[in-house]
């Protein structure tokens, strides 16, 4: 099903078993529950921005997979700057996990990030067979593109200390939904070897 690289035209020149998608981190948290989130998104995105660290020293494409907030004319830069700027709740997240230029982004309009994006396409020509999914919230968005993935046989990592929900309960009983259904690994980033996942 991979799609040969030279009929990419050089738009995307990477190539790598592997990809790491962080989910709904870029958030302004301005939603009714959005306070409960805030703590242990801090912690989950420190977790990320050192994993998404190694995974770039490996060459691993990192790609964000982010709600467009119902705003259907923005594009990914516009979302960065509203939660940077606006003096919002989730301000400290996009600040830990500033996209980079040569990092990749899709926008979705629902809660899989499968779902009307182009991620099926991109990481069809990066010929991924592994996904790490990490972000929020573990027992929404992270379920149901981990559902999609393993519909599309993708080998799925989410590592533990990578994703959160409202509370400690609803994360960890989506985990372990996630590794009864869909087989997930949860082992923590700390433990989590990038270049065995590579080979």
């Amino acid at each position: 099903m991979s799609v040969p690289h030279n009929d990419l035209h050089g738009n995307v020149p990477d190539s790598c078993p592997v990809a790491l998608v962080i989910i709904d981190m870029i958030n302004d948290l301005e939603f009714p529950e959005g306070e409960e989130f805030v703590g242990t998104s801090i912690q989950v995105a420190e977790c990320i921005r050192d994993l998404k660290k190694q995974a770039r020293k490996l060459n691993i494409p990192v790609i964000y997979a982010n709600d467009n907030f119902g705003r259907w004319r923005s594009d990914f830069n516009e979302v960065i700057d509203h939660v940077l700027q606006d003096q919002v709740r989730g301000q400290a997240l996009a600040e830990i996990l500033r996209p980079e230029a040569d990092d990749y982004f899709v926008l979705k309009p629902k809660h899989s990030a499968f779902f009307a994006t182009t991620l099926s396409t991109l990481l069809s020509y990066f010929n991924v067979k592994r996904l790490i999914l990490t972000g929020i919230s573990t027992d929404s968005c992270i379920v149901f593109t981990a559902t999609d993935a393993y519909m599309r046989d993708y080998e799925i990592y989410v590592p533990s200390d990578c994703t959160t929900a409202r509370n400690e309960d609803y994360t960890q009983n989506s985990l372990t939904f996630l590794e009864r259904t869909v087989h997930a690994n949860l082992t923590p980033s700390s433990k989590l070897s990038l270049q065995q996942l590579m080979e």
